[in-house]
């Protein structure tokens, strides 16, 4: 694989993946279609009791490509990008993210997909997407789930980004630890206390028994943002202008159309 490397640990019960573009671990089509085809395979593995998510250097990922948020490409990118959610959802094994630097937009929504997130003080979350123009469909559904409305709003309409000890204040963040160092550890130490003494088969019930409600409002709500961004947002002039002069390295021209 080019841009994703796994590694099977404890037994082969613990999945490790990492994002790995040599730069900012950006989620494109290459990066999806590993993604994809490796949770395809986790169907067949019944001994698997957590998969991880972290990015190889600095960051966690800067997001998805945003040349593939071009509106000749969008429907198609984020088409497949939400799959990446629903097998997640119907594999229902325990997932955590391990994050350290930043953790932004597409590489976020990964992140917020989990049951459980761990970082770092060097971690810093965001849903920069309306600097761009546009809006962000798994996060507009997941972190009202996960954090309530009026602190998703906050994030979602403006934007901003935040250090990990206020994601950790929100209950976003599961764990913060000093460094990566610490990070580490206390991953390794919630996989022997926490993971490996249980079953992998309950495990999976546990998941989507307390999934129940969330799954049910991603599956109903997520085609409906697909199709509101695919058929009406990108047909503004405002989304495309915001995409195309993030590519043009200029500053947006918003005509608010």
């Amino acid at each position: 694989m080019e841009k994703i490397k796994v590694n099977y640990t404890h037994n082969h019960s613990v999945a490790r993946i990492i994002l790995d573009d040599g730069k900012g671990n950006i989620l494109d089509h290459v990066m999806m279609e590993e993604l994809w085809q490796l949770f395809d395979s986790f169907k067949e593995n019944q001994n698997l009791k957590l998969i991880t998510f972290e990015g190889a250097g600095k960051h966690f990922s800067f997001g998805a490509s945003v040349e593939e948020h071009q509106q000749e490409f969008a429907e198609t990118m984020l088409h497949g990008f939400h799959q990446l959610f629903y097998l997640l959802r119907d594999l229902a094994i325990p997932t955590l993210a391990i994050v350290s630097g930043q953790c932004l937009g597409g590489g976020m929504e990964l992140t917020i997909m989990c049951n459980f997130i761990f970082a770092d003080s060097s971690a810093r979350f965001g849903q920069p997407e309306i600097v761009l123009g546009v809006f962000p469909p798994p996060a507009s559904v997941i972190l009202q789930e996960k954090i309530g409305l009026a602190r998703a709003e906050n994030l979602l309409i403006t934007g901003k980004t935040i250090p990990a000890s206020e994601a950790a204040d929100f209950g976003l963040v599961n764990e913060l630890f000093d460094d990566k160092t610490a990070l580490n550890s206390g991953v390794e130490h919630f996989i022997q206390t926490q993971i490996l003494p249980k079953s992998a088969t309950s495990l999976r019930f546990a998941v989507k028994a307390s999934r129940m409600k969330f799954n049910h409002v991603l599956s109903s709500f997520l085609p409906q943002l697909e199709s509101l961004y695919v058929k009406q947002l990108m047909q503004t002039h405002d989304a495309n202008e915001g995409i195309n002069s993030f590519l043009e390295k200029r500053k947006p021209e918003w005509n608010n159309a």
